[in-house]
């Protein structure tokens, strides 16, 4: 059981990888001074860009990137552990991955993970978007092991995928994680339910960065990160939009607690499922 201070990096991604590394340091410089050992940034922290083209252009392979190398030298510097909720980098297919990275307090890369769930849809306010035109999915679940915990990866979309979160926990998560890129719509109306869904149910806290405002590619982002213990209670939240960073204490000793008085992951079993035809005899 531990006790840590966990951060989330608020960010406004635009088109330039370096400028938005610069900022983010900042912040995660702020956050370590305010105690934070575990320190995450939203997804698509190097940049945001909505030509496909000029996506392309900017970005490198993982190892190449200047924010992953950014980060790779903060988190030796300062001591901590840095979760990059995802860097787009380019993949020898041809296509990007959406990929997350967590950084050991040596500065080295622990592990990484390809988002798995593409966001593909219309909304209701003419935005269209099409993940999977530009991006590879990922094909597993990733978790790692941290001084503080083991810690699930995901984002974004992902966290509507309960299937993904419940596996994490099975394999004994104690934190889980949604760094994100919401729209204002989709944010408005879901993202706190989803969050503090995702914590309930696995008896886990749920620590989420996210994108907020309106960025350089004239896209809009919900903001609002946000920390969820175990029980579903909100720990702390970015209650705007602006680039900034909040910081919360995270007491792992409550997981064991939330499973233990609501044993749901305990309690599962397998079943099966059917469309009745009609009822011909009454089971027993």
């Amino acid at each position: 059981m531990a006790t840590f201070k966990a951060a989330c990096i608020q960010l406004r991604s635009g088109k330039s990888i370096e400028q938005n590394a610069s900022v983010a340091e900042q912040l995660i410089r702020q956050a370590a001074e305010a105690g934070a050992t575990y320190i995450q940034t939203p997804e698509m922290s190097n940049v945001l860009v909505r030509s496909r083209e000029e996506l392309m252009e900017r970005i490198g392979s993982g190892t190449a990137d200047p924010f992953l190398k950014m980060a790779q030298q903060v988190a030796s510097e300062l001591n901590v552990s840095l979760h990059l909720g995802s860097l787009a980098v380019m993949k020898d297919s041809g296509k990007v991955a959406n990929r997350a990275f967590f950084i050991g307090s040596d500065g080295a890369i622990q592990a990484s993970y390809d988002k798995i769930h593409m966001f593909d849809v219309d909304l209701p306010n003419g935005e269209s978007w099409r993940e999977s035109a530009t991006y590879d999915p990922g094909q597993e679940t990733i978790l790692t092991d941290a001084p503080f915990g083991r810690v699930g990866m995901a984002v974004c979309y992902d966290v509507r995928f309960p299937a993904v979160f419940r596996e994490q926990a099975r394999r004994g998560a104690e934190i889980l994680t949604a760094p994100a890129a919401f729209t204002r719509q989709t944010g408005e109306a879901h993202w706190h339910v989803l969050q503090r869904a995702r914590a309930i149910e696995n008896g886990a806290y749920m620590i989420s960065a996210a994108q907020g405002g309106v960025h350089e590619d004239g896209r809009e982002t919900y903001g609002h990160s946000l920390m969820v213990d175990p029980w579903g209670k909100v720990i702390a939240e970015l209650d705007h939009d602006e680039p900034d960073f909040i910081v919360a204490a995270v007491e792992t000793e409550n997981v064991a607690k939330a499973r233990s008085r609501i044993p749901a992951i305990a309690n599962e079993r397998a079943f099966a499922s059917r469309v009745a035809d009609g009822l011909k005899e009454i089971p027993a």
